[in-house]
């Protein structure tokens, strides 16, 4: 897991996905649209997205990890909290689903480590980092825009 400011993004030496993907982040801002953005074929893509931040023990909260892919996460528009978890330590919910590249797993206390995560600051979460994005980083609820940058981790010099 990195976390960051966009600014710092040269400082990983990552290879040539880094940079589109950074390149890709470096155009967007609280006026971008959602939706789904190809950046370069299956190997890498973009989701914008807009939604309510919500409480850690709300239903609607999923605590997952990734195979395929690595997530840049940022957020565009206000703030949110990424409760991370080692995924060793996570007991299984649903079975992995290839199709989607992503695994489910069972909330059963906070996370140790807890980001918030503020417009201008990027978190890569990798294969080995369970994570329940979209938590609210203060008492009430907020809108969230953000956007998630998958990229393939085979195509990452890491």
């Amino acid at each position: 897991m990195i976390v960051d400011h966009i600014k710092n993004w040269k400082n990983y030496a990552f290879g040539p996905a880094w940079e589109k993907a950074f390149a890709f982040l470096e155009t967007l801002d609280a006026e971008s649209e959602d939706g789904e953005f190809p950046i370069d074929g299956e190997t890498m893509f973009a989701r914008v997205m807009s939604y309510q931040t919500r409480n850690q023990t709300d239903p609607e909260a999923v605590l997952e990890a990734h195979r395929k892919y690595v997530d840049i996460q940022m957020t565009l528009v206000e703030s949110e909290r990424i409760a991370c978890y080692p995924l060793h330590t996570l007991d299984l919910k649903d079975p992995y689903c290839a199709e989607r590249d992503v695994q489910f797993f069972q909330y059963t206390a906070p996370a140790d480590l807890q980001l918030s995560v503020f417009p201008g600051t990027f978190v890569c979460l990798l294969p080995q980092d369970g994570h329940m994005p979209q938590l609210n980083t203060g008492p009430e609820a907020k809108i969230v825009k953000k956007v998630v940058v998958k990229i393939s981790r085979d195509a990452l010099e890491i």
